[in-house]
């Protein structure tokens, strides 16, 4: 479904939307870079149904079937990072900020009022922007592979900022799932390899869902351009928990740590063998995690 939220269209998929779970506490999953809503998996999603909780997903804007925002232009991302480099905040269309304002206008039109807020990548710090943004809704947050975004943290390898900029041969569905499939395996798990035919599989859902490359790169000059947050997550108070792999190629463990490290009284854990993907026994690990602390805080 559709929910028209600060000033654009969210994608928006929610368990509770019959209403069969009111009362239940909420539970606000945010994707990460480019990502979808059905890149969360299905075996987290059911995992937290059956703990007792209601579920929201949506598409970030400019990804998926949420508002495509094309007349914003085409980003230099070159020169953003550059810029970044120099000790510069680069200019952005939209900021990481106002992707926290769309979630929080999602749970504003479903009328909830406090809520977990769980984040992946990107999804974490868009994430912790909710927590800093609404600090008496946020019941708990969890941040996932991300970053807090402080400068002189350590970046991607550099085999792994290749194939991330790299660009797939053609827009024919088999050239982009060739693409992503070069992509999540220089960045996955490599104690917990996905089966090709899975990973394919997925992929080409995602393809045939929305493409939308020009929206990613608006989405990472969002990224570049939030140079406050890091300092600001002294101000999160609610229970936080840090969720770091310790083979992530993508987002170093040392990011997850001081991210950890800059909330008060957040907890870290490091899963061995993790890298920046959800194969099943990252799932599991997570979910391991993850409910008890939501249990702990629920509001």
């Amino acid at each position: 479904m559709k929910i028209k939220s600060n000033g654009v269209e969210i994608e928006v998929e929610d368990t509770g939307a019959d209403g069969s779970q009111a009362g239940r506490p909420v539970v606000l999953l945010i994707m990460g870079l480019g990502m979808q809503l059905i890149a969360w998996p299905p075996a987290l999603v059911q995992s937290l149904v059956d703990a007792g909780y209601r579920v929201i997903r949506h598409d970030n804007r400019d990804v998926g079937l949420s508002s495509h925002l094309d007349h914003l232009g085409v980003p230099n991302l070159v020169w953003a990072g550059l810029q970044h480099r120099l000790g510069f905040s680069p200019k952005a269309p939209y900021t990481l900020t106002d992707m926290a304002a769309d979630a929080l206008g999602v749970v504003d039109a479903l009328k909830i009022g406090r809520f977990h807020v769980v984040g992946v990548s990107m999804g974490g710090m868009i994430a912790q922007r909710v927590a800093i943004a609404a600090p008496q809704r946020v019941a708990s947050l969890t941040s996932i592979m991300s970053s807090s975004g402080a400068r002189g943290l350590p970046s991607a390898e550099p085999a792994v900022l290749k194939v991330l900029l790299s660009r797939p041969a053609s827009t024919q569905p088999a050239d982009l799932v060739e693409h992503y499939v070069n992509l999540y395996t220089a960045i996955g798990s490599p104690d917990f390899t996905v089966p090709q035919a899975d990973m394919r599989e997925r992929i080409l859902a995602g393809v045939m869902r929305s493409y939308r490359p020009v929206g990613t790169m608006r989405q990472m000059l969002a990224i570049i351009a939030d140079s406050t947050r890091a300092a600001e997550l002294a101000n999160v108070r609610c229970p936080t928990l840090v969720v770091h792999g310790d083979a992530d190629p993508l987002v170093p463990l040392a990011c997850g740590e001081d991210t950890a490290r800059r909330i008060h009284g957040a907890q870290l854990k490091v899963i061995a063998g993790m890298g920046h993907d959800l194969p099943p026994p990252v799932v599991e690990a997570i979910t391991r995690e993850l409910l008890p602390h939501l249990q702990a805080a629920n509001p």
